[in-house]
């Protein structure tokens, strides 16, 4: 029997209140809201049925919260790698307040004062791809629960994008995206679907959900 085709399944935190407010939340560690919570449990019925070789999640509580309602997190391992963006002088700062002094600004096209730059994520975003893999075994899947911009700009660099490539890829909150690949090219296979909306099974595209709050 062949080897499965490895699968990167990337699930995005339930919301907090600053995910809702645009505020950009890196380090900070907010738990989640009820309704953040509510999110996450909806995850498990979709995920119950999924085998993986590996979870991984971010230490941040909003994270670990996650991981937990959604019912994987007693094997989960914490994964600093996972850790949201660092926005240094920017975080709690939404983007049209940093537009008020840096005209045009993302965290992509622009540098976080004190912060990470996209370079150094970058780094992350290879070592997570590399350390994922390694754990592919017999079902073909690692699991990552973490954040919407690390997590996008992991997308963008399995696709060959780099980092920045992150930004054209809107990402809301308790959502599942599964990078792959499609005769040995890395693909998107799913992206921002709601789990209740994926059953186990065929691996269908999934067009994006409405655009979510700018933050994390």
């Amino acid at each position: 029997m062949s080897a499965p085709t490895p699968e990167l399944w990337l699930l995005r935190h339930g919301a907090t209140a600053w995910a809702l407010s645009g505020r950009h939340t890196g380090r900070t560690d907010l738990p989640l809201l009820p309704e953040g919570e509510a999110e996450a449990r909806r995850l498990a019925p979709g995920l119950a049925g999924v085998s993986f070789d590996a979870v991984l999640m971010s230490p941040l509580q909003r994270a670990r919260r996650t991981c937990a309602l959604a019912g994987l997190g007693e094997r989960a391992e914490v994964c600093d790698d996972l850790r949201e963006w660092d926005y240094g002088a920017y975080e709690g700062i939404t983007t049209a307040e940093i537009r008020l002094s840096v005209p045009g600004w993302t965290v992509f096209s622009h540098p976080c004062p004190d912060g990470e730059t996209i370079e150094q994520v970058g780094e992350r975003c290879g070592r997570l791809i590399e350390s994922s893999l390694e754990r592919i075994g017999e079902h073909g899947r690692v699991a990552l629960f973490a954040h919407g911009h690390i997590l996008r700009c992991l997308a963008g660099t399995w696709l060959g994008l780099g980092p920045a490539g992150g930004a054209l890829l809107s990402l809301g909150t308790a959502t599942v995206s599964v990078l792959g690949y499609e005769r040995s090219q890395p693909v998107l296979l799913r992206w921002n679907a709601p789990v209740p909306e994926l059953p186990a099974g065929p691996r269908i595209g999934e067009i994006s959900r409405s655009d979510p709050p700018a933050s994390r």
